[in-house]
């Protein structure tokens, strides 16, 4: 069950049907949009046309029902923290200004309530929340298990998601479009070199493969690049490093030889290492 954290604050801070002269975090001004800047850690990168258009007309008939929220830039100018979608169908509905609940937050804090806001919404992409997760943890030197604490996730799902900024930009761009689920993206991150990833991930398009059918074609595509480079592994004990990826929440190898073997744990960024680091030795 997912914990609740930041998100049940937004939903405080943000009501759905709250009067517009006031609200939890102050009052409510009216600002105009040439005062108003995009928020550059918003992780939704599209908007579809479709979507603002609809709800653009909504505005029209009802008025905006809920303001965006902002903080102060200096010199007069505000940035977006939530509500860039309601910002740009206020815009195309043809009003001059929005209401807006103004608060003081940091870059940390700016960027974590835009993602908290499109995750609860359902808006990001499988890919936008990735890059979004990664953003967190490269820039503002976040754990994983920070971000699953403060976004009330599993660490073990952040773990699976963040995984996907490694992927190839041709496959990344198949997730962001659907063309593969993030299902279809773990069977990928199984293999080991860029352009076999990519091969499989075109298979997966053009034989529109099941999760199932990947797993196999992935199956496949290892014994053929283990035979090209020769060599010849085998899995001893599968069940030990599915127990241990999901104990350590990321990619984990046994491998056995003649005499012993090893056990090979991958990681994807430096702040990985470190977590990986604290987790083994304490």
């Amino acid at each position: 069950m997912e914990k609740k954290a930041l998100g049940k604050g937004l939903e405080a801070l943000l009501p759905e049907r709250r009067p517009l002269h006031t609200s939890p975090a102050g009052e409510v001004q009216e600002l105009p949009f040439d005062q108003i800047m995009p928020n550059r850690y918003q992780p939704r990168r599209e908007f579809a046309d479709w979507e603002l258009a609809e709800l653009a007309e909504s505005i029209k008939q009802n008025g905006l029902l809920q303001p965006i929220l902002v903080r102060r830039k200096g010199d007069g100018f505000f940035e977006t923290i939530a509500g860039e979608r309601r910002l740009r169908a206020a815009k195309l509905a043809g009003l001059r200004s929005i209401p807006a609940i103004v608060r003081n937050s940091t870059d940390e804090q700016s960027m974590e309530l835009a993602l908290v806001e499109n995750l609860q919404r359902k808006d990001l992409n499988p890919m936008e929340a990735a890059r979004a997760y990664h953003r967190l943890i490269n820039e503002f030197a976040f754990t994983q298990d920070t971000v699953a604490q403060r976004l009330g996730k599993d660490r073990s799902s952040i773990a699976n998601i963040v995984r996907l900024v490694n992927l190839p930009n041709e496959i990344q761009v198949l997730i962001e479009s659907s063309a593969i689920s993030t299902g279809h993206a773990k069977v990928i991150l199984g293999l080991p070199r860029p352009e076999g990833q990519i091969k499989l991930a075109r298979r997966i398009v053009e034989g529109q493969l099941s999760v199932r059918q990947a797993e196999k074609a992935a199956a496949g595509e290892s014994r053929v690049s283990k035979v090209k480079t020769g060599i010849r592994q085998q899995k001893a004990y599968p069940d030990l490093e599915d127990r241990l990826q999901k104990r350590l929440g990321t990619r984990v190898s046994i491998l056995k030889s003649r005499r012993g073997g090893k056990i090979v744990i991958h990681y994807f960024t430096s702040a990985e290492l470190d977590r990986l680091l604290e987790a083994i030795l304490g």
